[in-house]
């Protein structure tokens, strides 16, 4: 697990951090407590529906490989490895990589993590059969997201959208919030699958899409 602090936050580092970092000027891409969050369940429905998409398509060749970006304390990087993917977990925070590394491990699982600024570091080429990403936006970031999906590969992203300063928590620069419809457009490349948009319990923007063969 290659240690390489930068700028980008955990998923767990948030929550009324993010208007905080926001008055300061740093670079808060997200919101979320300190606490380890359960999982998303819209993440967890498409993990499994992915899991048995990839068994027909491959015969079970090998264990597809996931992605957890912006991975945090792991919540989704576990739901991954429990799903039989072959999990995989960036984050610029070592305490927090370590920390999903030691939960999975625990529970008898194996993640292969690496510690990074995802707005310096590059991530491999045509690599992941599915890239999830949850409560983390960097626009320049989907070109090479895109590029890290295999073809055929599925990407699985939600993450907040403007309409949540309205319910007063969470991130309030425009940079950490998508506008109304952008996610489809900022994946417009992909073929959508899956897309909505909520605004309660909390404002969020989910796609699923996959790159086309």
């Amino acid at each position: 697990m290659a240690r390489d602090v930068g700028a980008a936050k955990a998923e767990d580092d948030g929550g009324d951090e993010a208007g905080e970092t926001d008055r300061n000027g740093a670079d808060e891409r997200l919101g979320h407590g300190k606490e380890i969050m359960a999982p998303s369940p819209f993440i967890v429905e498409w993990v499994a529906k992915c899991r048995s998409w990839f068994d027909v398509r491959r015969a079970q060749e090998r264990a597809p490989a996931a992605l957890d970006v912006a991975m945090g304390r792991g919540r989704h990087a576990i739901v991954l490895a429990r799903a039989g993917f072959k999990t995989f977990g960036v984050d610029v925070r070592f305490d927090a990589v370590a920390d999903a590394v030691a939960r999975a491990d625990a529970e008898g699982y194996a993640l292969s993590c690496w510690c990074a600024d995802l707005t310096r570091g590059l991530l491999p080429a045509e690599r992941f059969d599915l890239i999830v990403v949850t409560r983390y936006l960097q626009r320049d970031l989907f070109p090479a997201l895109e590029a890290a999906l295999a073809p055929g590969g599925v990407m699985l992203y939600e993450t907040f959208t403007v309409a949540q300063r309205a319910l007063g928590r969470g991130p309030t620069s425009p940079d950490h919030l998508l506008e109304r419809g952008e996610l489809g457009r900022l994946l417009e490349r992909l073929d959508i699958l899956f897309e909505e948009e909520v605004d309660e319990p909390e404002a969020v923007a989910r796609v699923a899409a996959t790159r086309p063969r």
